[in-house]
């Protein structure tokens, strides 16, 4: 189940917190942290409801309370006791968009067949700033690979797409000659 307005309330709790006591940088870094430890297993247990609070608030001091400041560690010990650790994944998001907005900061996802150099990427962002969707914004490139697409590349920014793949070309022209075998007939 969705916890989307448990997590937006939660992440503008916490947002709103740092910005207070001038720590939003700091708890964004917690934040994107916590985000990108992939421990399957670690996942799961701060999510499974069986498993009690007190547990859950042990655990995640062991693997985190070293690496986060004073304020994250208490804002997830609040998330593990009032019951809401099914969230964390959500709010955990929730915080980095709002810190993205408040930032003027636009996610861009550039999707390869295969790895691009950094080079290359800022070459893209630089392209993609001019544009009137990005122009004054800042940009956050998330580069990933899909060998599908065979080469080319796709963009997407909010809901945009911008699909330049040679997968999506091939397409297109499938769907021209099946277009075209109709009329003949007619």
């Amino acid at each position: 189940m969705r916890q989307t307005k448990v997590a937006q309330r939660y992440a503008k709790a916490i947002f709103d917190l740092a910005v207070e006591t001038s720590k939003l940088e700091d708890v964004k870094k917690d934040f994107e942290l916590i985000q990108s430890v992939q421990n399957k297993e670690l996942h799961l247990m701060l999510m499974s409801p069986v498993v009690k609070a007190e547990k859950k608030i042990a655990i995640f001091e062991a693997v985190f309370s070293k690496h986060i400041q004073t304020l994250t560690n208490s804002f997830f010990k609040l998330i593990f006791t009032k019951g809401r650790s099914v969230a964390v994944n959500e709010i955990t998001l929730a915080f980095i968009d709002k810190y993205r907005n408040q930032k003027g900061i636009k996610l861009v996802e550039l999707t390869t067949a295969v790895e691009v150099s950094k080079d290359i990427q800022d070459k893209i962002s630089s392209i993609l700033k001019d544009t009137n969707l990005l122009k004054g914004k800042s940009i956050e490139l998330k580069s990933k690979t899909d060998p599908s697409i065979i080469g080319g590349l796709i963009v997407q920014v909010d809901d945009q797409l911008f699909d330049a793949s040679i997968r999506h070309d091939l397409q297109v022209i499938k769907k021209q000659f099946i277009e075209n075998m109709y009329i003949s007939k007619i």
